[in-house]
């Protein structure tokens, strides 16, 4: 199929400055067994191709399902008739855009093919965790998940660029809620919060058969516990805590079209200026924080982004410093700033806008137990269940599904309800301890959404447990 498409396309492109051609195929399956019973298997199929033409400074875009030759041909002229018509009209002159010409192949990491094991196994998998959720009266609803994507991609410019790439997707959840008398609570693993790269063999990485065990023990200890106690204090976030405190209160507000004002109607401005690059503290010393698509099997690594930029690990904040923006492209040209290469589009009607891709804390030195060990009052939070940030991505509140009080180095009693708020340039400053490699997690969200219209893309954090102070701390109701 490839090789047919590439053929047709360069027999129907015009001598234009630049044309593209982005060919995405996306094929999913979701399994969900529910309270033990295995709930409708979906399959989903999408195919189609996103043509990029930029000509004479205007730039117009046209997606089409119809692959033949004469689909293309009437999308490339879509895609012009655009960019004829936004010449001298718009806030970038498309003359200044880079246009690669990339040529490669990349792809995903796989030991155990999905489809190499049998749907009845799978379902088997997922009944046997449903069987150690359910351990108690009390628990009222639980679950487990498992929804894989394989994605192949074809990029191709006029002037001879080929890139081939194919992405396998694995994300797995499980859930168990439990209720006495007024009182509901939940604990999760994975699910929106952990997705990877990869096969089969994922699921022995997570140690997916012995979360359930942990996630059943916990509700239960959540049911009879006081709630977090209110104050400012240390907060120690766990990994799974900290993905979502990165995507919010890094990730959104250093894309360069958010900073340049494009999101302002959706999804809210940011706090960031462009002044800033380079000299603006973000953080303390210990906050370092990279664009990397070198972890393998982390959700958004890639070889080339949708504009066929090639991807390399790139330091965003450096020793608490701001160094550079998440911008692509365009953005760049925009600009006048340097960024990463980060246009990407969540599937082939979309166009590229800046996106996070994998956006990672660098590991620290401190163990678990070293961090719990220097608090003498404060709390540690486990698992993301509600966040909410102004639209200047810089105020924020975050709620937690678990808590336990540290007390004179020691963790202590279960907490319910934990919430903690801030203010970002506040917070980042007051990181006071970064956890090592022994504390690390890859971790990403499914479910990133931004643009008009809006965009879901898959979005990789890898990052430590961490500890930060004076934080305003308190319980939910």
């Amino acid at each position: 199929m490839h090789e047919q498409i590439e053929e047709r396309f360069r027999e129907v492109v015009p001598a234009i400055d630049f044309c593209s051609l982005r060919v995405v195929r996306e094929d999913s399956e979701t399994i969900q067994v529910r309270q033990g019973i295995l709930q409708p298997v979906t399959s989903l199929a999408d195919t189609g191709a996103m043509v990029t033409v930029l000509d004479k400074g205007g730039m117009g875009y046209a997606a089409t399902s119809d692959l033949s030759k004469a689909g293309l041909r009437k999308a490339i002229s879509a895609a012009r008739g655009w960019a004829r018509a936004t010449r001298k009209k718009s806030v970038v002159d498309f003359r200044k855009v880079a246009t690669p010409a990339p040529k490669g192949e990349w792809k995903s990491p796989v030991v155990t093919p999905w489809e190499s094991v049998p749907l009845a196994e799978k379902i088997d998998l997922l009944k046997a965790q449903n069987a150690k959720l359910k351990t108690d009266p009390r628990i009222v609803d639980w679950s487990g998940m498992l929804w894989h994507t394989r994605k192949e991609q074809l990029y191709l410019t006029a002037d001879g660029g080929r890139v081939l790439q194919e992405f396998r997707y694995l994300i797995p959840g499980l859930s168990v809620t439990a209720n006495e008398g007024a009182e509901t609570v939940s604990r999760n693993f994975g699910g929106f919060d952990l997705g990877r790269q990869g096969g089969m063999e994922v699921l022995g990485e997570i140690r997916f058969t012995e979360q359930a065990d942990t996630i059943a023990r916990e509700v239960l200890e959540l049911l009879s516990a006081p709630n977090c106690p209110t104050g400012s204090m240390d907060l120690l976030l766990d990994a799974d805590q900290m993905y979502l405190q990165i995507h919010e209160s890094i990730g959104h507000p250093l894309e360069l079209d958010r900073i340049l004002g494009d999101e302002r109607n959706y999804a809210g401005t940011s706090f960031v200026t462009l002044d800033m690059l380079g000299t603006y503290r973000y953080g303390s010393d210990l906050l370092n924080i990279a664009f990397d698509p070198t972890i393998q099997d982390e959700f958004a690594t890639y070889g080339w982004d949708d504009d066929g930029e090639r991807a390399e690990k790139t330091y965003i904040i450096r020793n608490g410093i701001l160094e550079r923006a998440l911008g692509g492209v365009t953005s760049q040209a925009r600009a006048g700033k340097p960024g990463v290469a980060n246009s990407r589009a969540c599937s082939w009607n979309r166009q590229p806008i800046d996106r996070m891709a994998n956006l990672n804390l660098e590991p620290g030195a401190s163990t678990f137990d070293e961090m719990v060990r220097a608090i003498e009052h404060g709390v540690c939070m486990k698992r993301n269940c509600s966040w909410s940030i102004d639209d200047s991505r810089n105020k924020f509140q975050f709620g937690c599904e678990y808590g336990r009080v540290i007390r004179d180095g020691t963790l202590a009693e279960v907490v319910k309800k934990p919430n903690y708020k801030g203010i970002s340039a506040t917070f980042w400053r007051n990181l006071k301890m970064v956890g090592d490699r022994s504390t690390f997690q890859v971790l990403g969200t499914p479910f990133c959404g931004k643009g008009e219209p809006n965009q879901g893309v898959k979005v990789g954090h890898a990052t430590p447990a961490c500890v930060f102070g004076n934080v305003d701390v308190f319980g939910g109701v």
